[in-house]
């Protein structure tokens, strides 16, 4: 019998669509607790700016663009990706396309594990009288967050991977390590842009004090 290690490494096109679903899926459940936010849970639980914590997909997300020409091209590209890499680990590195796509699934499970948690929430507060009181979360609040969850998820990843020395399971701890890492970026760069903004209006008015009154 051929163990699904075996058969997700002999071909490409078995690790191609259980990420596809996975991918179609995330898309789906984003748009459904975007839907959700809309209709009430926003009273109760306000995000700054975007619903959608990826900058590529907000302005879809927003919309709630049920087909998305930027998901299309992304799903496309990866897939061109994964046979790409799939060919060359054929070649000289067999470990390396099951460790492409630990970091594409396990990545994919981790926030799939966010969206059934919200939609719980949102449908509990949409739904029921069962959360009481509102809550504000700042942008950079929010992507700290995030970095926070999936740093979780990389540590168990790669302490399973030390374990059992599995590639795809290593692969799932550094996909979402460089997630974590990318969402603290995007976090910082918000709180600089609006430190320097705010350092930059605080000048104007200095200088504006600042000069003589003409008679």
């Amino acid at each position: 019998m051929t163990s699904l290690a075996t058969l997700l490494q002999d071909k490409p096109w078995p690790g191609m669509v259980i990420w596809t679903v996975l991918f179609i899926s995330d898309y789906s459940l984003t748009l459904a607790c975007a839907r959700l936010y809309r209709r009430g849970v926003s009273e109760r639980i306000v995000f700054e700016g975007s619903f959608e914590l990826t900058p590529y997909f907000q302005s879809d997300i927003d919309s709630l663009r049920v087909v998305s020409p930027r998901f299309l091209s992304a799903m496309v590209l990866t897939w061109v990706y994964m046979t790409a890499v799939w060919w060359l680990a054929m070649q000289s590195q067999p470990h390396l396309y099951e460790f492409v796509l630990g970091a594409l699934i396990s990545t994919q499970l981790a926030v799939h594990i966010r969206h059934f948690r919200n939609l719980f929430l949102f449908r509990a507060i949409v739904g029921t009288d069962a959360v009481q009181g509102r809550i504000q979360y700042p942008r950079p609040l929010m992507l700290r967050m995030s970095s926070v969850e999936l740093l979780a998820f990389s540590g168990l990843f790669g302490l399973l991977s030390g374990f059992t020395s599995n590639w795809f399971l290593l692969g799932g701890a550094i996909g979402c390590l460089g997630i974590a890492f990318k969402h603290r970026r995007l976090a910082k760069k918000i709180v600089s842009n609006a430190t320097n903004k705010t350092v930059a209006v605080r000048t104007g008015e200095e200088a504006i004090l600042s000069e003589p009154i003409s008679r």
